[in-house]
């Protein structure tokens, strides 16, 4: 069995090309998942894959689910924004706040995102901190 943390995507990348050296060698679906400590769906689903689009079908793909919501100029233009403090936006305090910092994506974008989305961007995307 290969370790592997939950949620390491690189391991995953790796154990998935293991997959595919088995394949190669003609090992059973069920030697496989038990050699790879994963499900026998899980290697049937990838065998699709490699026998598709070879090793290269089973490399990761790009994340899916709903885009984000500020395109790359719109993010440029909250993050250049955000540099020049909450002060320079009208705000008492130099001091951000999820509401303070969704007020000035509004403003600059006419994009209005929830307090989580807000979290997600400052945290993500501008990589700030508390």
């Amino acid at each position: 069995m290969i370790s592997r943390s939950p949620n390491s995507q690189v391991s995953l990348v790796g154990v998935r090309l293991r997959a595919a050296e088995l394949f190669g060698q003609g090992r059973s679906g069920v030697e496989i998942a038990r050699m790879l400590g994963v499900s026998e769906e899980t290697v049937r689903r990838w065998r699709r894959a490699w026998e598709e689009g070879g090793a290269d079908g089973l490399r990761r793909r790009p994340a899916s689910g709903r885009p984000p919501r500020l395109d790359d100029a719109q993010f440029e233009r909250v993050r250049a924004a955000l540099e020049q403090g909450a002060q320079a936006h009208g705000f008492e305090a130099d001091l951000w706040t999820l509401e303070r910092v969704g007020l000035v994506v509004e403003r600059v974008t006419d994009v209005s995102l929830s307090r989580a989305s807000v979290w997600r961007l400052l945290t993500g995307r501008l990589g700030w901190s508390l």
